[in-house]
């Protein structure tokens, strides 16, 4: 539901949108990759090129199985408020278990260190670009984030792992997908391999 006004905005260019959720709380991020990712593909068969917009944790599924597996259609991927370096608030509160529950398996590989997940990944091996928020409505999880972050991922950690493009925005990790220049500078960037700076 989150993603519908994306899915909304990129219809009027003329994409055809498969808005793909997955169960985040319930496996690992292993897990979920190998399922959501061939899932989505599955329906885009006829399509000579697919593009990729991923929010949050979807970004590092999109890395997981992209170091796993080839895909020669890929396009443009779009990533908006991704851990790409971990968070430091599952290095904080990772110990408490209403935290492990709530997060679940794969929110518990978030974290920054080097054994962690998102640094074992390594660089993308695709184009991609990405969006990161400093907007925070959660003062309390920004206080364990260093630096400029959305509430729930540092501006730092998002832009890590070799982005093509990047571009800030004043905009919250929970509602970035929703606001009207994020979901511009996403068509722009899947349109161009760029992001608009011009407007902002």
């Amino acid at each position: 539901m989150s993603m519908l006004p994306l899915e909304w905005y990129l219809e009027r260019f003329g994409y055809r949108v498969i808005n793909q959720g997955y169960p985040s709380t319930d496996h690992s991020i292993a897990e979920l990759a190998s399922d959501a990712l061939p899932r989505a593909l599955s329906d885009c068969e006829d399509a000579p090129r697919v593009h990729i917009v991923t929010h949050s944790m979807g970004g590092i599924l999109v890395r997981q199985w992209m170091a796993q597996n080839r895909f020669d259609r890929l396009g443009r991927v779009v990533m908006l408020g991704p851990p790409n370096a971990g968070s430091e608030i599952v290095d904080k509160l990772g110990h408490i278990k209403l935290f492990e529950i709530m997060n679940g398996p794969a929110g518990m590989e978030l974290g920054t260190g080097e054994g962690d997940l998102p640094r074992r990944l390594g660089p993308a091996n695709f184009e991609f670009g990405v969006i990161a928020g400093t907007r925070s409505l959660n003062p309390l999880l920004s206080a364990f984030v260093e630096g400029e972050d959305d509430g729930k991922v540092s501006v730092s950690s998002a832009l890590s792992a070799g982005a093509t493009d990047h571009v800030v925005l004043p905009v919250s990790h929970t509602f970035m997908m929703m606001d009207l220049t994020v979901l511009s500078q996403v068509e722009r960037f899947l349109a161009s391999g760029a992001f608009d700076r011009d407007g902002l």
